[in-house]
């Protein structure tokens, strides 16, 4: 299977969907953010200086699915009809866990959305708690459901 971004010489390009069928898309991606047990407590608590962390991380979620062909070179730029992050406190982490649904009716899916809004929003909860712990780690960005289009669903095991 070749690279979709790349053409016949080997030049980065953005695809062409001009001939791709409009259809329903959704993605849905998942990440999380481990930090230490005082972190953790103090962001359940809502005692973060800079104000309530889960809810600004939501918001810069939603903010970056929605700016992500400006930041990812050779993303289309999509009608997004739907954006939903989810934070989760983990005590087993200790941390975030974070989810994000991406909806549109288009000609390409919306699992670079998806991603970017999971980065974005955990990107938010370290710049909100690194004033008191700058050990946090960012993992497990993934996508976990796409749905429509030519190749159909996907489901991450």
């Amino acid at each position: 299977m070749a690279l979709s971004h790349f053409d016949t010489k080997g030049d980065a390009h953005m695809v062409d969907v001009s001939d791709k069928a409009v259809t329903d898309r959704l993605a849905v991606a998942e990440g999380h953010i481990r930090m230490a047990r005082e972190t953790f407590d103090i962001i359940g608590e809502g005692r973060a200086k800079k104000g309530d962390v889960l809810g600004v991380a939501r918001l810069a979620g939603i903010m970056g699915a929605k700016r992500t062909p400006d930041l990812i070179p050779l993303c289309h730029p999509l009608p997004v009809t739907k954006v939903a992050v989810e934070l989760t406190l983990d005590p087993d982490l200790p941390g975030v866990r974070i989810e994000a649904t991406v909806k549109t009716t288009g000609q390409t899916g919306v699992e670079m959305e998806a991603l970017t809004a999971v980065s974005t929003a955990a990107l938010t909860v370290y710049d909100m708690a690194k004033a008191v712990d700058k050990a946090m780690e960012i993992g497990g960005i993934r996508v976990l459901m796409k749905d429509g289009g030519k190749s159909g669903r996907y489901e991450a095991e």
